[in-house]
């Protein structure tokens, strides 16, 4: 639960980059800014999935709203537009008195006599909104006006004042209004919108109380968003608001409002013609949402603390850096992972969406941040699950790279997600080990549904799959080739590759030998021959260290035997400049380095790379040091990897800190300290979660996606497992 006061009259632009999000389990989510703005392209109160977890589309924007109280109009609405070639802003965040998420996100105003208390939250498991609204009167009679904000498009892609108007013509809009019996005051109603596409759905906008009214302007024009001008584009969207719903309160009263939107597919309508028909009472389903979406957050708090005290302790509402100890950082993350597990249509299984707002499921992220969202939160089925969907989708050795948001066949252009999909295993394995009957059945699962595909995996390795992935003869493995990127560093545009490292990758390496290691196990323990996996691990250890030591600089190359377009120099084979990846070769359960060797790479690593909430990419001595994530899409992919810190690699780095500084106390409570910077990072970007990348130079501004699942997955493991907060 995190929550702040906003002490009114500051500018629009002081908060409007703090952010919130609200996920539905299905892949559909909400976000906007805390001010009630809008700086991106990616926010609405709800974004479906209409082909879960992917096809995602704004249906509701947001709802602004207006108080008229003694012939005075007041907006309590924050915006920006472009007009004239001018921005004007609309700050209505100045009536704005605090923010709440715990859940639901809730914003809190003062208008005159008026205190109104709005909620937005999401039904799990549907594409449905529920937004409540609690006012109390503590003077003369006023209307309280709700003015619904519509749209229609791929949440990556802003409408035009042409594409609105023939997506959501007027037209396409109607309404059904419901009045109390004997009462003059119109009693709620529906309003529908029958976007003019092909996906076959249709809005619902239903409210408890209030009269519709219909607008003469219909449509929000050139709303800018900032975030989107900040790198260089157009940033201007459009959306629909036929209506305004009007509220009456009188001298001294107290109102609730609900409202409830959805999108109905076309199975939806089938469903509901074949199901009996209820008469909603729509304040009360909304508050319904409300409460189950607060009391899922608290929930999965203590599940993963496993405490039973620990759902009251929660309630504590964390409203600065200072509050933030490390067990309740674990706490506000292991609710933030919750917002990465969705649910998979096509296998209908659980998965995982690598960020938000934009990012599917990707095999590498989901590996990685695997034990921090689902084993250290207690969340063994869908750990379960999760490696039940990757494994069904093993191709030629290869665990899927990308699930594409339009729902077509996967990319399987990574040479490292397989090999992390063998940690996810181990980790697996280990956590479920506490009890027999657990242990049991997940060994028996492993064997039954996982080890055949682990096998193909490291068959596709030793013989030669896609990509140039294979093994040399030394053991160790070559990946990548031409515009083949499949390390995690792996931007391209066009015919421009931003970092090539075609050779054999130090993470990649470091990563082989654990899967083999822990092929060695595994079979030992099936009844198999292990010798195969035990023999050529031996090899490997023996080529890395020969290989990947760069004595001169005191730490380890990030690749050898590279491609001539990988080469720092044409007369240089390995790559020996300063990367983070060599932090794995120290972290991983499966040690490859003498203990003086994995306590140089760390400190070189600290001194050189370490950068508050992640690590640099590059040494900040390198003269393609990019340290600022910024403007055009070429000027940020240039940065991306070539400088840019990323928040997923703390983890790696703080296990290897606590492992090569005595693993006792002491460097446990060193380690919290290099994690402290995360806490203040809860109440920026987004709230109570933790940003994909960070600009390589302070103040460390958090960029890309706003809420990234390996960044949060990374920091819950190394608290739980390294720093042991609850040990």
């Amino acid at each position: 639960m995190v929550g702040f006061e906003l002490a009114g009259g500051g500018p629009l632009e002081a908060d409007l980059r703090r952010e919130w999000v609200l996920t539905n389990g299905i892949g559909g989510y909400a976000g906007g800014s805390v001010t009630g703005a809008l700086n991106r392209t990616h926010q609405g109160y709800l974004i479906a999935s209409l082909h879960p977890p992917v096809e995602r589309f704004i249906a509701l924007t947001k709802t602004e709203e207006r108080v008229i109280a003694n012939e005075c109009v007041t907006d309590l609405s924050a915006s920006v537009h472009m007009k004239d070639g001018r921005e004007t802003a609309c700050e209505g965040n100045l009536y704005m008195k605090s923010f709440l998420s715990d859940g639901a996100v809730t914003f809190r105003y003062e208008v005159g006599s008026l205190r109104i208390r709005k909620t937005v939250a999401l039904q799990y498991g549907e594409n449905k909104c529920a937004i409540l609204y609690r006012i109390e009167n503590l003077g003369d009679s006023a209307k309280f006006i709700v003015t619904p904000i519509f749209n229609w498009r791929e949440h990556s892609t802003p409408h035009t004042e042409k594409t609105i108007a023939e997506v959501l013509p007027g037209s396409c809009a109607r309404f059904e209004q419901t009045a109390e019996e004997g009462n003059e005051t119109a009693n709620g109603g529906e309003i529908s919108i029958a976007p003019v596409s092909g996906k076959n759905a249709e809005i619902r906008f239903l409210f408890s109380r209030g009269k519709i009214l219909e607008r003469d302007d219909k449509y929000d024009l050139n709303i800018l968003l900032k975030t989107e001008t900040d790198n260089e584009a157009e940033g201007l969207d459009c959306a629909f608001k036929p209506y305004d719903i009007v509220l009456e309160i009188g001298t001294g009263e107290s109102r609730v409002l609900g409202c409830i939107c959805e999108v109905i597919t076309e199975d939806d309508k089938k469903t509901a013609q074949d199901g009996e028909q209820e008469e909603q009472d729509i304040a009360a389903e909304a508050q319904e949402i409300v409460s189950c979406a607060r009391e899922r957050a608290g929930e999965l708090a203590g599940l993963a603390l496993r405490d039973p005290e620990a759902f009251p302790r929660h309630k504590h509402v964390l409203s600065s850096p200072a509050d933030v100890s490390d067990r309740m950082l674990f706490e506000a993350l292991a609710q933030a992972a919750d917002n990465f597990i969705a649910y998979r249509s096509s296998t209908r299984l659980s998965t995982v969406l690598a960020g938000l707002p934009w990012f599917t499921d990707w095999g590498r992220d989901t590996m990685i941040a695997f034990t921090g969202l689902t084993l250290v939160t207690g969340r063994f089925d869908d750990a379960r699950a999760i490696l039940s969907t990757f494994a069904r989708y093993v191709k030629d050795g290869l665990v899927p790279n990308m699930f594409p948001d339009d729902g077509q066949e996967p990319l399987y252009n990574t040479a490292d997600a397989s090999l992390w999909y063998f940690y996810a295993v181990y980790k697996y394995l280990e956590y479920t080990s506490a009890t027999k009957d657990k242990a049991e059945e997940a060994r028996a699962f492993v064997k039954r549904e996982i080890w055949p595909c682990l096998k193909q995996i490291i068959g596709g390795y030793k013989n030669g799959t896609h990509f140039s992935i294979k093994m040399d003869g030394d053991g160790l493995i070559h990946a990548g080739g031409g515009f083949d990127q499949v390390t995690w560093m792996d931007v391209r545009v066009g015919d421009w590759v931003a970092t090539p490292r075609h050779g054999k990758p130090i993470e990649i390496n470091a990563l082989w030998y654990n899967a083999l290691r822990i092929a060695e196990k595994l079979a030992l323990e099936y009844g198999e021959d292990a010798s195969e996996y035990g023999t050529l691990a031996d090899r490997v250890k023996q080529s890395f260290n020969d290989r990947f030591i760069y004595a001169e600089g005191g730490y380890l190359y990030d690749a050898v035997d590279c491609d001539e377009d990988s080469r720092p120099s044409p007369e240089c084979r390995d790559d020996y400049r300063l990367r983070p990846n060599q932090i794995y070769a120290v972290s991983l359960p499966f040690a490859l380095l003498n203990p003086e060797t994995e306590r140089k790479v760390t400190d070189a690593v600290q001194e050189k790379l370490y950068a508050e909430c992640g690590l640099r990419s590059l040494d900040p001595d390198d003269p393609d040091y990019h340290p600022i994530y910024l403007g055009s899409l070429e000027k940020r992919d240039h940065a991306y990897h070539q400088g840019t810190a990323w928040g997923f690699l703390l983890g790696g780095f703080i296990s290897a800190y606590v492992k090569t500084h005595g693993a006792d106390e002491k460097a446990r409570f060193e380690a919290a300290d290099l994690i402290a910077p995360v806490k203040a990072h809860l109440f920026e970007n987004c709230i109570g979660s933790v940003s994909e990348i960070f600009d390589g130079d302070a103040p460390h501004n958090g960029r890309g996606c706003y809420a990234q699942a390996w960044s949060v997955g990374e920091i819950l493991r190394c608290l739980y497992e390294d720093i042991r907060i609850l040990k």
